[in-house]
């Protein structure tokens, strides 16, 4: 089978030779450079510019010459072999013949994240070499697999939110091909690929739209990173089309199965259809036969995007990342309370009880982090597979100023009470690499701006900046620990070592988390595909903490205690103990929980 996604952008192959078409409204001379000559283009009234080249064929360098001065890559480009600043190469995606056409994806309750940043999780950092470990992850009841974003990006070493060419597999990772034959491995092996996608910012180095299309960018909706992407003014119907064309040409020329949408609370949209609900409705319209999983990274908690049909579908985006459960659980873990934490920090216990029954924990609640303003809505009504949780991942592991994994920050006791309560809770689990075994390795913030020390610099100096206004690094000397992001070093030290799973104490993490995921698949998936019923929590006083997930098969339970002293509870009669902390004995009705443990029971349906 040739898969091959048709788009008005970039660079296609036609019986008559290549079409080339660039969209730049704002610029007055735009010449196609081909095979080391210019050809002069005409724009349309819509301000495209397009020829078909019979002297143009898969592999030909191209790219465009701006006014005369500044020779551009396509923005559409499907491959980047020199990198941003260099020519785009002309590729035919039907010279690839899949052999995977049976492939239709898995349920989403099925699903079991393992988020991995392409560049560290091997020795080679390629795709090719994260081929190898696929078989590893699947027999450690992995279901998909999560790149971190892999679009076009400014040097070597990047975390990939940097893309400027999100049509462009980066060429440190490899090629086009590689990428498709590690999905095709993957599905072979019944993994799902899912991939994050950036369509909030493009990166500070290599991004040519300012040149030739201003109007893709508006001063009305700043973000953090300078103008935002004008998805609401005029000229924006091509603008919303590039990227609601790009999620479509990952999930069909690459096959992708899932699409994380990062930060979509920085896409300001006035008009009506929100883009990230046209979004989903042009993707559940194209692709009507295949299991796609839709994931949005959303502040805001809008529980609006996550409704469910009456089939219990989703009618627009299947999950959210509950950033909610984890950072109540890293709060009550590790007592930290700036930054984003201080929304958590007074009762965290309070709020992990309310996110694992609801989902959010904030729900139109103020916020004082955000100087009290209310952020969230109502999510009670949404099943917990609308939430995808995590104890880690690449934001609040590599966010932190020396990339700590959790189990560098907690003891190993209430690592693994935490551990068994995430993996068997029915919200969708994600692990971040490594955290199957306990990683030794941090995962340190890194970029690669060699080629612009003034920009590196501003890099540098920045992020020693962001910490300032934590206590730990209001001393200078402190602040000039935190690892440079532009050194090499940085980025080698956070590539994981797959060895030390194989000796203890890694080994052993190893184990247990193998026997939760056999656990889950086994126990807790078969509740999630039938009718959920809703939830219920209470917290004691002494800090035991009791929430019911009600599903038309039946029940689960969790009984934790938070507190430091023995605390109390009960086993329903006709409910079987699914896990427990070690040290807790489950016989009987009655129970005595230690501090810091917990249990998960399974109850029959009624």
């Amino acid at each position: 089978m040739r898969r091959v996604h048709s788009m008005p952008f970039g660079a296609e192959i036609t019986p008559d030779g290549v079409r080339f078409a660039l969209w730049a409204p704002t610029a007055g001379d735009v010449r196609l450079v081909l095979a080391g000559s210019e050809l002069p283009l005409s724009a349309d009234q819509d301000g495209w510019y397009r020829v078909v080249s019979a002297n143009a064929h898969p592999g030909s360098r191209y790219g465009y010459r701006i006014e005369g001065n500044l020779t551009v890559p396509d923005p559409a480009s499907r491959f980047q072999p020199d990198d941003v600043h260099g020519l785009s190469l002309v590729v035919d995606p039907q010279s690839y013949e899949w052999s995977d056409t049976a492939w239709t994806g898995r349920p989403w309750e099925e699903t079991v994240l393992y988020e991995v940043h392409v560049g560290t999780a091997t020795p080679e950092g390629t795709y090719t070499g994260l081929m190898t470990k696929l078989e590893v992850l699947r027999d450690l009841g992995v279901t998909a697999v999560e790149l971190m974003p892999i679009g076009e990006f400014p040097g070597r070493r990047n975390w990939g939110y940097d893309g400027v060419l999100p049509y462009a597999p980066d060429a440190a990772y490899g090629s086009p091909e590689d990428l498709k034959r590690l999905v095709e491995r993957a599905h072979e092996l019944g993994l799902m690929v899912f991939l994050d996608v950036v369509y909030n910012h493009f990166g500070p180095s290599g991004n040519y739209l300012h040149a030739y299309a201003k109007t893709f960018f508006t001063e009305r909706h700043p973000t953090p990173w300078g103008a935002g992407i004008n998805v609401d003014g005029e000229g924006s119907s091509v603008v919303r089309d590039f990227f609601f064309h790009n999620a479509l040409y990952w999930l069909e020329e690459f096959h992708i199965d899932g699409l994380r949408f990062d930060a979509v609370h920085a896409i300001t949209d006035d008009g009506n259809p929100h883009f990230i609900e046209e979004l989903a409705n042009r993707i559940r319209e194209a692709i009507p036969g295949r299991h796609v999983h839709l994931v949005l990274e959303n502040e805001a908690n809008q529980a609006r995007w996550l409704n469910r049909d009456d089939n219990h579908k989703p009618r627009l985006h299947t999950a959210q990342w509950a950033d909610d459960i984890h950072n109540s659980w890293h709060a009550l873990l590790t007592g930290e309370n700036e930054g984003y934490y201080e929304d958590y920090a007074n009762r965290p216990l309070q709020h992990l009880g309310r996110a694992l029954a609801e989902g959010f924990a904030y729900q139109g609640d103020p916020s004082p982090h955000k100087d009290g303003i209310v952020r969230g809505e109502k999510s009670g009504h949404l099943p917990p597979s609308a939430f995808v949780a995590f104890l880690q991942n690449h934001d609040q592991v590599g966010n932190r100023a020396f990339g700590e994994r959790l189990a560098h920050l907690i003891p190993p006791e209430r690592l693994a009470l935490a551990q068994g309560i995430f993996l068997l809770s029915p919200q969708i689990p994600l692990l971040f690499m490594g955290e199957e075994w306990g990683a030794s390795t941090p995962f340190q913030f890194f970029v690669d701006f060699e080629s612009e020390p003034d920009l590196a610099r501003a890099v540098r100096d920045g992020r020693r900046g962001e910490f300032k206004r934590f206590k730990a690094f209001t001393d200078p000397e402190m602040s000039q620990r935190i690892p440079d992001p532009t050194d090499r070093a940085t980025f080698e030290q956070s590539r994981i070592d797959w060895s030390e799973a194989d000796r203890s104490p890694h080994r052993e993490v190893l184990a247990q988390t193998r026997h939760l995921l056999d656990l889950r698949r086994t126990e807790i998936v078969p509740l999630l595909k039938g009718g959920y019923g809703g939830s219920d929590y209470t917290l004691s006083p002494d800090r035991t903490l009791d929430v019911t997930w009600t599903f038309a098969g039946g029940s689960l339970r969790l009984l934790a205690n938070f507190g430091d002293a023995p605390a109390n509870g009960a086993i329903e009669n006709g409910t079987r103990v699914l896990w427990s902390s070690p040290g807790l004995d489950p016989g009987g009705t009655n129970l005595q929980l230690p501090p810091w443990s917990g249990i998960i029971m399974k109850g029959q349906s009624a």
